[in-house]
């Protein structure tokens, strides 16, 4: 493993062009800048210093890029699968080259420690072989057999499509979006968000090195109310796929109506983990630690709510309050940092605000609560802990987004899933029991997308992934994926004469 210095001398090597170049569109296989020539300032969360300026694209730019997609659906969509997977499967060995180069970006760009994204861009690859394999049988359907009919059902790509990713773990999620798109056959129009837009430029830049065709995919840079907003309102974007905040999935879902686009969001969590008193504790503890201060508590699965059985509530907050307390905070390319800076200073206000929130609403701080003086003297924000808590407090029903967990006591399991269930998100879940009937009874009483059970967030590609309730529409992963970006078709052949109404004659 590199040292400190080693991995900073390397991470400003791979930086130089940004700040040199600045991120420009890539669009039909160019760069370009915006229509308009306009920028905006991309900074670190380490230091709050630049990093690049980045096109400020608007309507023109996003048209632009549409056209190109919709010019080159025809033949991406009709080439063969297999040679699709050849391709695809090209990007993924590209990516495992460039991994490093990735991670020490997306580190400076987001602020996430170098021991979780050195992972996220080897993840980015498993999902483009992941549906890479699939694209050889994306379009095929299934028989369905009635009364002297034969059913035959196929799929084909819906076309263009609009991906809107979000400034957590940007490369990897960029991948999860469009990996299945491209496999299916659809081109796609990609704007990532305006805090980390860095490693998208990567992405992308991979991908047509490999061989990828001008215009399959296409590359806009700006805000969501100008760039974001034309996208969803495009008539040539057949379906929108966004991952973010759920109030941006309420203003997409308004803005795509006009032209009946197809939406999946996978949006906000405020993810339970119930903890019942025959658990392995010591195993409950580092999960629950694990899924809300890894990521800097940044990311939709986190579970920011701990409820906890009261015969064992002090017991456990206080081994997990000491687990909080012993983790390291620093720099993201150390190699020994668990948690980096928050995402922008705006972000870091919103996190910081919770404090006092929760001592207004008479829960206790037991770990964390403050600002860390972190190096650089970015947004760095102690992990922390709310005990004492309720459920109809502020901190226990708004998703945070950051290394801050409430601790909400229960006092049987029917108090548990009402708890759980107690709030406008369903995302995702976890339980902890030594009684698997258990286990299995509150998953199927609790209403969230996703649960684990014994088990922190260990995710199966496969499997679906995606929310209830406020947290999303749709779901991603195995088929499911291509469920949102194939249209299905039904054609039914009649296998023997029958009588046919006669209406007049």
């Amino acid at each position: 493993m590199s040292t400190f210095s080693e991995n900073m001398e390397k991470a400003e090597r791979h930086l130089a062009r940004f700040r040199e170049n600045g991120v420009l569109n890539r669009i039909d296989g160019e760069l370009v800048p915006a229509a308009a020539g306009a920028y905006f300032e991309s900074i670190s969360p380490v230091d709050l210093k630049p990093l690049a300026r980045v096109a400020h694209s608007g309507a023109k730019d996003i048209d632009r890029a549409a056209q190109a997609a919709k010019a080159a659906f025809p033949a991406w969509a009709a080439m063969d699968g297999s040679k699709r997977k050849k391709l695809l499967h090209k990007i993924a060995d590209a990516i495992v080259e460039r991994a490093e180069e990735i991670a020490l970006v997306e580190c400076m760009d987001t602020g996430q420690s170098l021991r979780f994204m050195s992972k996220a861009a080897l993840r980015g690859a498993e999902n483009f072989r992941f549906f890479a394999d699939r694209a050889p049988t994306a379009r095929d359907g299934t028989s369905l057999r009635g009364p002297n009919q034969l059913n035959l059902t196929s799929r084909s790509p819906i076309g263009p499509v609009g991906i809107i990713t979000p400034w957590n773990t940007p490369f990897m999620l960029s991948t999860w979006k469009i990996a299945p798109a491209l496999a299916a056959g659809c081109t796609v129009v990609h704007k990532p968000a305006e805090y980390s837009p860095l490693t998208a430029s990567l992405l992308i830049e991979i991908a047509e090195q490999a061989g990828l065709p001008k215009g399959v995919w296409n590359l806009v840079n700006g805000f969501g109310e100008d760039a974001g907003k034309a996208l969803t309102e495009h008539r040539d974007i057949k379906a929108i796929g966004f991952v973010g905040e759920s109030r941006t999935g309420q203003l997409i879902m308004g803005q795509g109506a006009a032209t009946l686009k197809r939406v999946h969001f996978e949006l906000g969590g405020k993810n339970p983990v119930i903890v019942f008193s025959d658990s392995d504790l010591e195993r409950a503890a580092d999960a629950a630690v694990f899924m809300i201060y890894s990521l800097n508590g940044e990311r939709c699965t986190s579970s920011s709510r701990l409820l906890v059985e009261a015969s064992i509530y002090e017991e456990f907050t206080a081994k997990v309050a000491d687990k909080a307390a012993s983790i390291k905070i620093g720099h993201p390319l150390d190699p020994d940092t668990v948690i980096g800076p928050l995402i922008h200073p705006e972000h870091e206000k919103k996190v910081l605000s919770y404090f006092d929130v929760a001592k207004k609403e008479g829960a206790t701080i037991a770990a964390g609560g403050t600002r860390h003086e972190g190096p650089g003297g970015g947004c760095y924000v102690s992990p922390t802990l709310f005990t004492n808590a309720r459920s109809d407090m502020r901190i226990a029903q708004e998703e945070i987004f950051g290394p801050v967990l409430t601790a909400i006591p229960f006092a049987d399991e029917a108090e548990a899933i009402r708890i759980a269930n107690d709030i406008d998100y369903g995302l995702a879940g976890y339980v902890w029991t030594a009684d698997i009937t258990r286990g299995l009874r509150v998953s199927d009483a609790l209403e969230a997308g996703m649960i684990w059970v014994n088990s922190e967030n260990v995710r199966h590609l496969p499997t679906p992934f995606g929310g209830m309730k406020h947290s999303g529409l749709g779901r991603d992963g195995g088929d499911w994926s291509f469920d949102f970006y194939m249209e299905t078709k039904n054609i039914s052949i009649a296998t023997a004469p029958h009588a046919i109404p006669k209406l007049g004659g």
